[in-house]
């Protein structure tokens, strides 16, 4: 989105040498909007540092302050507090067309008369970037996101998973020092949407450009992502890499947001060599590796363990694992899986996810008896 009246060949030297330390960073950002007499905080003291050539995203349900904190980077909203720094420099009161970001909207916002390539070159030329320079940019562009043969058709022309890719190449031919991609692929059925998820994390790895993504999906969030910031009511929850936020959730609300997890009341009891017992339910045993520095003997806390983790059987299981029996309230065929629903007592249930290898057939129907099993380091304990 910056302006400039410079080639890259006019610039000098100095100026093309790698820049230090993050791309993005927010300290302290908070954002208050007036609604009638009240005032919403809806971003609250948000701190973040966003690695050059990070593929990052900004996760949470609607309403959680993901869209405005972009909004902030991209200068389109300004900060009731707090400090904004992109590339080093202080950008808090920067106009958004003096930033070195692009956007990339759900809504494509193509030009309907113009070519596909006169799309992609409309930025260059509004700076006045030589003809040459614009011919080579638009064709590198076009052929990274596989639309090279397609540059003289219209938008109209095109099926809703191109028109995005040419709204990424028209942002990315700017050659900006980050991209901000808000629900880019919102609008796209769901095979389109998966496809155009492996196609963005292509082209991200292959420009080694900063993209900030802005997904309510959890699926979208973990595939492509480098680090996700999951947001909830204003504030970070928990930032981490995909597999940490996935298998280690910092807090009950995003082990409830990411994926499907089982979320079991309990009471932390006695150690067990190097275990922790807990007892759920009805009085069964569920083992722990670690606890949380809060969480100590006789703590009341949630047990989360993914569904997938557990293992479903009609036989009692031995050894070192949690075990707890229940009965089957509900069988759910998905295709790749079946999904138990098992009543484990006290008015909680456990969901288990189990492969549907080849030639598998139900471990048990609804109104039976099974077994419950999962190893320690598969369930953690949060405090309640």
């Amino acid at each position: 989105m910056a302006p400039t009246s410079t080639t890259q060949s006019e610039v000098p030297e100095a100026d093309t040498a790698p820049a230090v330390g993050p791309a993005i960073r927010l300290a302290g950002v908070t954002k208050s909007f007036r609604t009638g007499s009240e005032t919403v905080r809806a971003v609250n003291g948000v701190d973040l540092e966003i690695e050059r050539g990070e593929f990052f995203s900004l996760l949470g349900p609607s309403g959680c302050g993901k869209t405005t904190t972009m909004r902030m980077i991209a200068g389109f909203e300004d900060p009731t507090g707090g400090v904004v720094h992109l590339d080093g420099r202080d950008v808090t009161g920067v106009a958004a067309n003096h930033r070195d970001v692009n956007m990339v909207f759900q809504s494509y916002a193509l030009f309907p008369h113009m070519s596909v390539a006169d799309n992609v070159a409309f930025g260059l030329r509004r700076k006045r970037v030589p003809k040459a320079e614009v011919t080579r940019r638009v064709g590198r562009m076009l052929d990274l996101v596989e639309l090279g043969n397609r540059a003289k058709h219209r938008p109209s022309q095109l099926s809703g998973g191109q028109q995005q890719r040419v709204a990424l190449a028209r942002a990315l031919v700017n050659e900006p020092s980050a991209l901000l991609l808000d629900e880019p692929l919102g609008a796209l059925d769901l095979k389109l949407r998966q496809s155009m998820q492996v196609e963005l994390k292509r082209i991200q790895r292959e420009v080694g450009i900063t993209f900030v993504y802005v997904t309510h999906d959890q699926g979208e969030a973990l595939t492509m992502s480098d680090r996700i910031a999951v947001m909830n009511n204003g504030v970070v929850e928990q930032l981490g890499a995909p597999a940490e936020i996935y298998e280690r959730p910092a807090t009950r609300f995003v082990a409830d947001f990411i994926g499907t997890s089982n979320l079991v009341r309990g009471v932390v009891g006695a150690a067990a060599g190097r275990l922790w017992k807990v007892e759920v339910a009805d009085g069964s045993t569920a083992l722990v590796a670690e606890l949380p520095g809060t969480v100590t003997t006789g703590s009341h806390i949630h047990l989360t363990v993914r569904p997938e983790k557990i293992h479903i059987g009609t036989d009692r299981p031995e050894g070192d694992v949690s075990r707890v029996p229940g009965t089957v309230a509900e069988t759910v065929y998905t295709g790749a899986a079946t999904q138990y629903q098992v009543d484990i007592g006290g008015g909680e249930e456990i969901t288990v996810y189990r492969q549907n290898a080849s030639g598998s057939t139900l471990v048990a129907d609804r109104g039976e008896r099974v077994w419950l099993s999962w190893r320690p380091e598969h369930s953690y304990a949060l405090p309640s």
